[in-house]
C-alpha cells in the first residue's frame, strides 16, 4: 500500500511540474491581454463620445474582432514611440509633462512613475544591467540583487565612501522587494546574465545558473563604475 501511494504521488508531483509551467505563461498572457483589451476598450469609449451615435453600431462591430485590441494597443505605441523621437513630438511631449505638473497629487504620481520608468527603460541607464551577491539580511547570509545606480542627493551627502543602490527581490515574485544601500566594498560582481538571475530567483533556486562566479574581489562591479 505504501509503494503504491509513493508511485501515485510522483505521478501527480510529475504532472504538475509537466503543466505548471504552461499554466504559468497562459495565466501571464491572459492578464496581459486583459491589461491590452482595457486600453482598447477605453479608447473606443473616447472615439463613441466624438462621433456621432449612428455610428456607435459599426464602432462596436470593429471593436469585437478578434485580436483587433492587441493590434491596435501596439500599433499606438509604436505611433507614439515614433512621434516622441523627433523634435516636434519632444515638444509636445515637453508641453505634456508641464500641463501634467501643474495638476495637484497628479504631478506627484506622474512624475515619479516617469523618472522610474526613464531611468529603467534608458538605453544608456545602469539600472538593472548587473546581478551581484549582497549579505542580506544578515551578515553571513547571501543573497542575489541587482544594482540600479549609485546614491545622491542628500543620502549620498550623509554616507562616507563609494555606494551602490541595490534592489532585492522576493522570490518566488521578484516583482516585490527591498532596496538597500550599501558599500560597493561589500557587493561582488556575478558573471550572469540578468535573465538568469531572475530564473534563479523565481525557481527559489532550484534553476541554478552556470558556475561563473565573478573573482570575490571588493568592488568589481563593472556596471557601475563611477
Amino acid at each position: 500500500m505504501a509503494e503504491r501511494s509513493s508511485v501515485v504521488r510522483r505521478y501527480l508531483i510529475t504532472g504538475l511540474l509537466t503543466w505548471l509551467p504552461l499554466a504559468v505563461t497562459v495565466w501571464v498572457l491572459v492578464k496581459v491581454l486583459g491589461l491590452l483589451d482595457g486600453v482598447f476598450q477605453w479608447l473606443v469609449s473616447a472615439l463613441k463620445a466624438l462621433i456621432p451615435d449612428v455610428f456607435h453600431g459599426n464602432v462596436d462591430y470593429v471593436a469585437g474582432l478578434p485580436g483587433l485590441s492587441v493590434a491596435v494597443v501596439v500599433l499606438a505605441l509604436f505611433l507614439t514611440g515614433a512621434l516622441v523621437a523627433n523634435i516636434f513630438g519632444q515638444w509636445l511631449l515637453n508641453r505634456w509633462d508641464r500641463l501634467v505638473q501643474k495638476i495637484p497629487i497628479v504631478k506627484s504620481i506622474y512624475t515619479s512613475v516617469k523618472q522610474v520608468s526613464d531611468t529603467l527603460f534608458s538605453s544608456s541607464g545602469q539600472a538593472f544591467r548587473e546581478a551581484v551577491l549582497v549579505q542580506y539580511p544578515r551578515e553571513g547570509s547571501w543573497t542575489i540583487a541587482f544594482v540600479t545606480g549609485k546614491p545622491g542627493g542628500v543620502v549620498a551627502e550623509q554616507l562616507q565612501g563609494d555606494h551602490l543602490s541595490l534592489y532585492v527581490p522576493t522570490t518566488p515574485n521578484p516583482t516585490s522587494g527591498f532596496m538597500l544601500i550599501v558599500p560597493r566594498a561589500d557587493v561582488r560582481a556575478l558573471d550572469m546574465s540578468v535573465d538568469e538571475a531572475l530564473k534563479y530567483i523565481i525557481s527559489m533556486g532550484v534553476v541554478a545558473p552556470p558556475p561563473h562566479l565573478a573573482p570575490p574581489a571588493a568592488g568589481q562591479v563593472s556596471g557601475t563604475a563611477p
